[in-house]
């Protein structure tokens, strides 16, 4: 199944947290960080502006972004764990 975001929301896979410290030491989970990097798995068509026309979201399906702290909608879809953001709740994104 196939899931598509409605208007500006992007859909997020968060990465993985660190498990280990720069120095090797196994961290437990309490002590993980919050990982506020993720990727971009969908994204919806945009929103329209007071004069009807669609305003181009501002990132792609793969791009690696950098989120807030706090916010998102939890999405559980085939086992994993998603979240929903809107286009304008994204800090930023991550370029080579």
């Amino acid at each position: 199944m196939k899931f598509l975001p409605m208007f500006d929301r992007v859909l997020v896979e968060r990465l993985a947290a660190e498990t280990m410290s720069k120095g090797g030491i196994m961290l437990p989970e309490k002590a993980q960080g919050k990982v506020l990097q993720a990727t971009v798995v969908a994204v919806g068509p945009g929103s329209t502006n007071q004069k009807g026309k669609l305003t181009p979201m501002s990132v792609k399906v793969g791009e690696t972004v950098l989120l807030p702290e706090y916010g998102g909608t939890k999405v559980d879809l085939e086992d994993k764990e998603y979240f929903l953001f809107r286009d304008a709740d994204i800090l930023g994104k991550y370029v080579e």
